[in-house]
């Protein structure tokens, strides 16, 4: 009995271990930068942009730099820090809270977005740059009712409150909207075309990407897919061009932008390593790019960070010098590990140390003033 116990408890063992994902980049992407010029410490940024990874774990920055060969964009900042990701009700949060802790400064529920514990609307970011005269923008790659988006621009108790979030983007006051989820605004239950009512509104509104890079005119809502954004790198550089072209559009005054790189989470979720990978590294080169305007303009703080960490990623294995990344995925869903944080420019040494996620929110505040 117990020889039999010896043989079969091990085998269990290894049939119960997740499967090892193997992924092969045969080049690395070009660097864009390598090295910042330095700023001094205890300025007041201008302009303040704050770029979310969704669901991208410290593992997951580790895996994308060594399948790009030893090179990520954002390892050029020269502040780091790591952000506590749980909500008040849950130690594993989601999006809706952990993207409103962001906006807001305040921890709250599970499945909130831009509200308090209470379901109560609070100021977002955006509502503080726009009453500090600031120009707002929004650019991500996922449908804008989805919860990130919804958590800067919206206030409702339930991300899936779709038809209730799409509408209230009329009385959001941002300058510059631009992601996907075409589909939620034109064939809604109740009949109502957000796309037209956003135009009646005053907003210049945009359906196709080549007709946005075109804009001259805020404020700007760009729907430029039915739902999430094709995947990277099948989209190209649409993430950046339409990132770079929000800062092109608002730079004639001091600015405030939320950038979201979604759909690492969404590949995550479903433990598809390549997808997850090159999602990051199409962050890892919007990144690049606002670094570089940042560092020319001489007065914008970048904050880089996550809302929280999908998939329990491990990278077991590998070579930097090849690209290939030898990876588990523990589970399809979040977990609490804290998420790391980069920072460059006036004010960025604000953003050091192990802090909640609310905090971040409320030093971009103290910066605003």
């Amino acid at each position: 009995m117990k020889k039999s116990l010896l043989f079969i408890l091990p085998c269990l063992l290894v049939a119960c271990q997740p499967a090892t994902d193997t992924y092969q980049r045969a080049q690395g992407d070009s660097p864009i930068v390598t090295q910042l010029p330095e700023v001094a410490l205890g300025q007041t940024p201008k302009n303040i942009i704050l770029m979310i990874g969704d669901g991208m774990g410290l593992t997951h920055v580790s895996t994308a730099w060594t399948a790009n060969h030893g090179f990520l964009n954002l390892f050029a900042c020269p502040y780091t820090g790591l952000s506590r990701t749980y909500c008040t009700d849950y130690l594993i949060t989601d999006s809706g809270a952990g993207g409103t802790a962001l906006a807001i400064g305040q921890k709250t529920k599970k499945r909130f977005v831009g509200v308090d514990t209470l379901g109560v609307a609070q100021l977002t970011l955006m509502d503080y740059a726009r009453l500090a005269g600031k120009h707002t923008a929004v650019s991500v790659v996922c449908r804008l009712c989805d919860a990130t988006p919804a958590d800067f621009c919206c206030h409702r108790d339930s991300r899936y409150d779709y038809d209730s979030i799409n509408a209230s983007y009329l009385y959001c006051q941002v300058d510059y909207i631009a992601g996907g989820g075409l589909h939620f605004f034109t064939h809604r239950q109740d009949g109502r075309n957000i796309m037209d009512e956003m135009s009646n509104k005053g907003y210049h509104t945009y359906t196709d990407s080549s007709a946005l890079y075109q804009a001259t005119k805020l404020p700007v809502f760009a729907c430029l897919a039915d739902s999430e954004y094709v995947p990277a790198p099948e989209r190209g550089d649409l993430f950046q061009r339409q990132t770079m072209k929000a800062i092109d559009m608002m730079q004639s005054k001091p600015f405030f932008m939320m950038v979201e790189a979604s759909c690492i989470d969404d590949w995550s979720h479903a433990n598809d390593l390549e997808r997850a990978v090159e999602e990051t590294l199409d962050f890892d080169r919007t990144i690049g790019q606002v670094l570089q305007w940042a560092a020319a303009d001489g007065q914008t703080l970048v904050i880089i960070t996550a809302d929280h960490e999908t998939g329990g990623l491990a990278l077991i294995g590998g070579d930097f010098h090849t690209g290939e990344v030898q990876c588990r995925f523990a589970h399809d869903s979040h977990s609490n590990i804290h998420v790391p944080i980069y920072a460059y420019g006036p004010g960025a040494e604000h953003f050091t140390g192990v802090i909640e996620n609310s905090d971040i929110s409320l030093r971009i505040r103290e910066l605003m003033k």
